[in-house]
């Protein structure tokens, strides 16, 4: 049997599976329509207890969750929804700053294909250096992030299990990961010593998968900005992928974006990316 997992940023669990707009019936619809085996879930926003009580017709179902919710309120939060119940999971990558803010956890999970350590990411977005001295924080904490972050993935990667870390990455790699990467060349999540870091993973062992599978295809897209008309002329942001060690790489046949049909339809800014592995 395949194995499928999706990664998608909900943008606020609460909200998802309200309906943002009418006609729209949001995340947990979504769910019930999906195969998908794995739901790799960002910025929840939410402490458990809320997020339970938002999901619970699809706990009730038979969904299972574990989530590592952030200690500022209302902030981050990443989650993984499995069809059954992984046999460990784990908060954090051993980091002193960032393990306690929602931006990590994996679960172990035995499938078909073997056991499969599966990861739930939500990276620091950052900021452009500037004289604010906001924007130089939040450059500066994501460049420890990545830091920290990067010397982990270095370990994970060299498991001798398949491992797959899906998440909202906030850095688009290449140009055909952006519609306008011209206009944003100075922009967080497209700066050079980001694209470099993205580059530096997988010149040692991890794998994008989206990219290996369509390598000539411009995005395909999974962020719209809200804002005018960025969804309606899929002027978008690749920055919602999956990337693999080896094993699992080889195994992965067919990866889609589940995008809204209509901009009134979305439950989120970002859409589900689904991989296939067999």
């Amino acid at each position: 049997m395949p194995l499928k997992i999706t990664t998608v940023n909900v943008n606020g669990i609460r909200a998802a599976v309200k309906q943002r707009s009418e006609g729209n019936r949001g995340f947990l619809a979504w769910l019930d329509d999906t195969d998908t085996d794995v739901v790799l879930m960002q910025e929840v926003r939410a402490t458990e207890k809320l997020a339970r009580e938002a999901l619970a017709p699809a706990l009730d179902a038979g969904w299972h969750l574990v989530m590592s919710e952030s200690t500022v309120k209302g902030h981050a939060g990443v989650g993984v929804l499995t069809r059954s119940a992984p046999s460990t999971a784990r908060v954090g990558f051993g980091s002193e700053e960032f393990d306690g803010l929602g931006r990590y956890i994996e679960v172990d999970l035995d499938t078909d294909l073997g056991a499969v350590t599966a990861a739930s990411l939500y990276l620091p977005k950052g900021a452009a250096l500037s004289d604010d001295p906001k924007d130089v924080a939040k450059y500066e904490e994501k460049k420890r992030f990545l830091d920290e972050f990067g010397a982990y993935l270095g370990t994970l990667v060299r498991r001798r299990r398949h491992v797959v870390v899906g998440g909202d990455w906030n850095i688009a790699h290449a140009e055909a990961d952006i519609k306008n990467w011209k206009g944003n060349l100075k922009s967080p999540g497209f700066l050079p010593h980001e694209r470099a870091w993205v580059g530096d993973l997988l010149g040692n062992g991890w794998r994008d998968v989206t990219r290996e599978l369509y390598p000539d295809e411009s995005g395909p897209y999974s962020w719209w900005s809200w804002r005018g008309k960025a969804f309606d002329n899929d002027a978008g942001w690749r920055i919602d992928y999956q990337l693999t060690n080896r094993s699992l790489a080889e195994r992965a046949v067919k990866a889609n974006v589940d995008r809204a049909p209509a901009y009134d339809l979305r439950w989120s800014d970002h859409a589900p990316v689904t991989v296939t592995y067999e």
